[in-house]
């Protein structure tokens, strides 16, 4: 359980984040959105990851995409599904996945060469 609870606070709060109603999103500056859309899909895939799921980046894509299209169906919330808020949401998997590997990376220390 200890490698896998760190993905699973990560997965709350995306389910926090992403479907809060619209009034209960703080007001901030253009373009905030987008870097809290990338940061917490880095996050859901770098605890992912760390937490050794199977497949977890595609289905970090996949959660990208429908968390969008229930934002637009779930009337109550008051918010609207966005195409680039899902792309974000992939780079940021891209970004979990690239600071994971260069952790991995650097835990295994320096290549010799012969």
């Amino acid at each position: 359980m200890g490698r896998v609870l760190p993905f699973v606070i990560a997965a709350l709060l995306s389910v926090v984040v992403l479907f809060t109603p619209e009034s209960g999103v703080p007001s901030s500056p253009p373009g905030t959105d987008k870097v809290v859309h990338t940061l917490l899909f880095a996050l859901l895939a770098f605890t992912g990851l760390y937490a050794r799921i199977p497949h977890v980046l595609w289905w970090l894509v996949a959660y990208a995409g429908l968390s969008e299209v229930l934002q637009q169906l779930i009337t109550p919330l008051h918010r609207s599904g966005d195409v680039l808020d899902a792309l974000v949401d992939v780079l940021g998997i891209g970004l979990g996945w690239a600071i994971a590997a260069a952790v991995r990376s650097r835990r295994r220390g320096p290549r010799t060469t012969r």
